[in-house]
């Protein structure tokens, strides 16, 4: 176990992120790393120790990590959540709004990248690269230099800078969408050169460059070991797409098995990242396994009732919260609007609760912005 003593919550954490993304932590020592963070936010993070003081929750009383208390993501709209000058931030990530202009979009202020980074590159490479290899990457996913205030642009131009081979490339455009000719003729090259390759990109993109390539009875068969990362779920703004069917797709149109299409989870509000472990169980074990989402030894997840927000028992599914150490200058416990439910040592998440804000979550909210003014 890492020694605490005489370091910042900082330190200990960027040597926590030095552990194998696929390491196991005991819920001992998250909880120790977890009162850590949680006393400096309530110390740094105004309107986060309003919030706890008005739930009663304080560093000395705390007598569990699961006691925490997790502010709901529409939070993130109302009030700026973090532990130093949001002007100094390194980054400010925002949420993607239903209706350009009709509402708030939650803000996630960034103070350190270095912490951000720690956490995603161990968490992608286990994902993604459990074979330990290194592969051109091909992104439908703009670029951070053209969308600076997303976090998945973020994410993908770093993993491809850091753990991207020769050949790396981005394919798309904020303004002009994918450049389909240059992306397939890529997929040509790498296929005739016999170079495998991962390809990163949302499930709405790929949806929608199937539909096409598939239209002009185009297939592609791309090299033994290709692989694929998808995020953001798997409907399509003209029609949902069981995801099923999506990996079915994959398989058919451009050769990737489906233990090779990983589903990424990740959120404006957090640092950390979920995946797919289908990919890494397969080469740990020559099998997928069921389909499911392991969160990497700094995150922990708990499934709980949308009204209560109390664990519900395993197999239950329920409202998903995280406890992201990672978040370290905003707020580590995060309490979600998406379903869950816990299959085997990980988490198969269900997609947004229908309908109006969960009542558990409502009186979250209500909870949080009379503390904040009450300040």
């Amino acid at each position: 176990m890492y020694d605490h003593a005489g370091t910042t919550p900082r330190d200990q954490l960027l040597a926590l992120f030095k552990t194998p993304a696929d390491a196991i932590l005991d819920d001992a020592a998250f909880d120790r790393y977890a009162r850590s963070v949680f006393e400096y936010q309530y110390t740094h993070n105004a309107p986060y120790r309003a919030y706890c003081d008005r739930r009663r929750v304080t560093p000395d009383g705390l007598t569990h990590w699961t006691s925490v208390p997790p502010v709901p993501t529409a939070a993130f709209k109302e009030v700026a959540l973090t532990t130093g000058d949001a002007r100094a931030a390194q980054a400010v990530f925002r949420t993607s709004g239903t209706t350009e202009g009709a509402e708030r979009r939650g803000t996630h202020y960034v103070l350190d990248l270095s912490l951000y980074n720690a956490s995603l590159l161990p968490g992608f490479a286990a994902a993604l690269l459990p074979d330990a290899v290194t592969m051109p990457m091909l992104s439908i996913i703009p670029p951070a230099s053209e969308i600076p205030d997303s976090s998945l642009a973020h994410m993908v131009t770093t993993v491809m800078a850091e753990l991207g081979e020769d050949g790396s490339r981005n394919f798309a455009s904020a303004e002009r969408g994918i450049d389909t000719d240059a992306f397939e003729q890529a997929l040509r090259e790498h296929t005739e050169q016999d170079r495998a390759v991962c390809i990163l990109g949302t499930s709405f993109s790929f949806v929608h460059w199937l539909d096409d390539i598939a239209a002009r009875g185009i297939r592609f068969r791309l090299p033994v070991g290709s692989r694929l990362m998808d995020t953001g779920g798997y409907k399509g703004r003209s029609r949902e797409v069981p995801a099923e069917t999506l990996l079915t797709s994959y398989e058919q149109l451009i050769g990737i098995p489906p233990h090779a299409s990983v589903n990424e989870y990740g959120m404006t509000e957090l640092c950390s990242q979920m995946y797919d472990v289908s990919l890494r169980e397969y080469f740990a074990n020559g099998d997928a396994g069921p389909r499911r989402k392991r969160p990497p030894p700094w995150m922990r997840v708990r499934i709980v009732d949308p009204v209560t927000l109390e664990a519900v028992p395993d197999g239950d599914a329920g409202l998903v919260q995280l406890f992201d150490l990672a978040n370290l200058e905003s707020v580590m416990a995060v309490q979600t609007e998406d379903l869950g439910v816990a299959v085997g040592d990980g988490y198969a998440l269900l997609g947004r609760s229908p309908g109006a804000q969960p009542r558990g979550c409502s009186i979250a909210m209500d909870d949080l912005l009379h503390a904040v003014r009450a300040r």
